[in-house]
């Protein structure tokens, strides 16, 4: 089986799984319960594992840990994002039966977009290779940001993207349906469902830059980064909805992922003098992973008095 026949393979996959979704799990918008979600979010992570047997059987040992290290680095940046995605949803006051609607459609553009950076970052280290240091220094300096940032704000109306288009196009934010447009005195209108869908299209443009770079430090295979993300991407809705109420428990894993982007920064801006061994930074990736929620879980953080 040659290279092209894989990503043939895995791409029509991908759009079967998304065709599945759409036309049979989300015919109707309907609350997602908390089970249902769970479920879910197990059936990717044993689809995901099972692919990394794939890759092993026929890559190899070496893919199958950078797969594998690609998938945790994604998967745990990704819960982290969750926190994003709840903030956008209730300061829009979007009721959960839509949301599942809203981030289908957001993930199958994020899809698109993860391919053109990934495609392009791969590129771009292969050519000019001191931007590995750029990168490394970028991932350095998000990392140590994050382990001193407070509480998560969102400011939709300073998204550029959002501001553009409430400037070129009419919005009806008093809809409470969950239509992307309306029809309103004979015009077609923007509805707050598809505002959202803008937003977490552009806000997941900021995603990418943290979350591209950090797996580029483990492999420059295109096929392997690719699949990797994507299989955090495809499992993040369920992993939404699954772990969305719990999310402030985890007080300690915003510490955790700080240091895995440091990790990963630093593995990028020593690689010319020494490479890191794969299986290093998989156990050094799920060690501070599994370390940050031990210590949530065993540490909760005190209620502040009113």
């Amino acid at each position: 089986m040659t290279e092209a026949l894989l990503w043939i393979g895995f791409v029509a996959f991908i759009v079967g799984m998304l065709v599945l979704d759409l036309k049979v799990l989300q015919k109707k918008d309907r609350d997602i319960m908390v089970r249902e979600a769970l479920l879910w979010t197990l059936f990717w992570i044993i689809l995901s594992l099972l692919f990394n047997v794939g890759v092993y059987l026929y890559m190899g040992r070496d893919y199958a840990l950078e797969f594998l290290t690609g998938y945790l680095i994604e998967k745990a940046l990704s819960v982290d994002n969750i926190f994003v995605f709840i903030l956008i949803f209730t300061y829009f006051d979007i009721p959960p039966r839509y949301q599942h609607k809203i981030l289908f459609w957001g993930i199958l553009g994020a899809i698109v977009m993860r391919a053109a950076f990934i495609l392009a970052g791969v590129a771009i280290i292969q050519r000019l290779h001191w931007a590995i240091y750029i990168l490394g220094a970028f991932l350095v300096y998000i990392g140590i940001k994050m382990a001193f940032e407070k509480e998560k704000e969102i400011h939709p109306e300073k998204n550029p993207a959002l501001r553009a288009f409430n400037k070129v196009y009419p919005v009806d934010y008093n809809y409470k349906g969950g239509n992307f447009f309306i029809k309103k005195a004979g015009k077609l209108v923007a509805t707050p469902i598809f505002v959202v869908l803008l937003v977490i299209e552009t806000t997941d443009i900021v995603f990418a830059i943290d979350s591209i770079p950090a797996i580029l430090s483990i492999t420059l295979h295109p096929f392997i980064v690719f699949t990797s993300n994507i299989f955090a991407i495809l499992g993040l809705r369920a992993l939404y909805f699954a772990v969305s109420g719990i999310m402030k428990l985890f007080n300690y894993l915003n510490y955790g992922l700080s240091l895995i982007l440091v990790f990963v920064g630093v593995k990028m801006l020593i690689s010319d003098f020494y490479k890191i061994p794969v299986s290093i930074a998989l156990s050094v990736v799920g060690a501070l992973l599994v370390g940050s929620i031990l210590l949530s879980i065993l540490l909760p953080e005190k209620k502040k008095k009113d």
